[in-house]
């Protein structure tokens, strides 16, 4: 699996502990949402391709280097919106495109509900966020519908995977690129990551779901 990237920083495993803890309030699990995929997204992008330039400063002339690549951020609604700004902070050009779906609590799988992804224009590079990667059934939806529009470089942002979904996403687009913060070994009954973090949409927007 040499596409996947698993962060190994200090950072990361700092901020990991207060986002799986169950006792951080909806504001501090935010923060730490979003300090999270500053991070992924930094390692994420590495390997963006650039262009040559040259800029005037106050004293000289400059060679610099810009982005080259046309970058299209699609959040999976709606967890994956927690980790759009910090997205957007590193790369303001970027186009942002939302892709809706839910999971069916009998059977786990993923439902599309929506999808307002254009006939043309498909950026260069896609990626794709989602704090989660569970069965993996969500993100297989989101890349093979990326495919279909034409994005030929795509990227996973996902905060915590599991093994399960990790090898079945990895092995199904070999040339898809996944970073994650954390591999958790294993999925409960209800298809939820173990130990993982809870329901990260609940606990981003703070919506319990009490039965």
């Amino acid at each position: 699996m040499s596409h996947v990237h698993v962060l190994q920083h200090p950072l990361v495993s700092h901020h990991l502990c207060q986002l799986r803890d169950k006792r951080t309030r909806p504001p501090e699990f935010r923060s730490a949402v979003s300090r999270l995929a500053m991070l992924i997204g930094v390692r994420a992008t590495d390997d963006l391709s650039t262009q040559p330039v040259t800029i005037p400063t106050p004293v000289a002339d400059a060679p610099c280097h810009e982005l080259a690549a046309d970058i299209g951020i699609v959040p999976v609604l709606r967890a994956g919106l927690g980790m759009v700004d910090p997205l957007l902070d590193l790369i303001p050009d970027a186009s942002v495109w939302h892709l809706g779906l839910y999971r069916n609590e009998q059977t786990a799988e993923p439902v599309g509900y929506y999808d307002k992804l254009p006939k043309k224009g498909a950026p260069n590079v896609a990626l794709i966020l989602d704090p989660m990667l569970a069965t993996g059934g969500s993100i297989d939806m989101v890349v093979r519908r990326l495919m279909r529009w034409g994005v030929e470089d795509i990227r996973v942002l996902s905060i915590i995977a599991s093994q399960a979904g990790l090898d079945r996403v990895a092995k199904d687009f070999p040339d898809v690129k996944l970073f994650v913060a954390a591999v958790d070994p294993s999925l409960n009954e209800q298809a939820f990551i173990v130990p993982g973090l809870g329901d990260a949409g609940d606990r981003i927007f703070d919506t319990p779901q009490h039965d």
